[in-house]
């Protein structure tokens, strides 16, 4: 039997309740209810369990799609950002601010009895290699530090994320932080 393609509406259903969700998860966590989501995305609660039959797959795909996104992101940065050292640094940046939502969506569909090693893993670390890929480049040009690995930058990458997510650290705070950071990455002299 081969499945048929989705109807143009049942198509736009699908994209915005994945809008909402993110949305209503990334506010909410846990918390949250596919109800919520359906009432905002106008949608019945019927329409949301025909797209995704649970609420752990209705967050598993919220959660790819912004991990997708963010690889993505990434990626046009090696070929549209001249500057690697920018483009490294500006990402890290990036990645910290969109914390929040992305903990609070993870979180959710851990505690809906996500996936764990499924498809939401292989995007996270489709993510990470993105992240590497960045790292590399600036270390090529030299903005940062050789002597670092994409371990050491991901446990920062992850340290800080979650404390700008748990700690709801103001905005300068992160600033210095991440300045900091930043700091410790750049190349010594020698």
């Amino acid at each position: 039997m081969t499945s048929r393609p989705q109807r143009v509406d049942a198509q736009a259903n699908r994209g915005r309740i994945l809008d909402v969700a993110e949305d209503v998860f990334g506010r909410g966590g846990e918390s949250a209810s596919t109800e919520e989501v359906a009432r905002e995305a106008g949608v019945g609660i019927a329409t949301v369990f025909r797209h995704f039959p649970t609420k752990a797959a209705l967050l598993q795909a919220v959660l790819i799609r912004r991990l997708d996104r963010l690889r993505a992101q990434a990626e046009s940065l090696l070929d549209t950002v001249p500057d690697p050292g920018a483009a490294f640094f500006d990402f890290f940046r990036h990645l910290v601010a969109d914390a929040p939502t992305k903990i609070a969506i993870g979180d959710a569909l851990l505690d809906a009895g996500g996936d764990e090693g499924g498809e939401a893993t292989q995007a996270s670390l489709g993510l990470r290699r993105a992240v590497g890929a960045l790292l590399d480049r600036a270390q090529r040009s030299g903005a940062v530090r050789d002597d670092v690995e994409l371990p050491e930058v991901y446990a920062l990458l992850v340290a800080t994320s979650r404390a700008a997510a748990v700690a709801s650290l103001d905005d300068e705070v992160k600033a210095r932080t991440l300045a900091i950071i930043f700091d410790g990455l750049a190349p010594r002299p020698h």
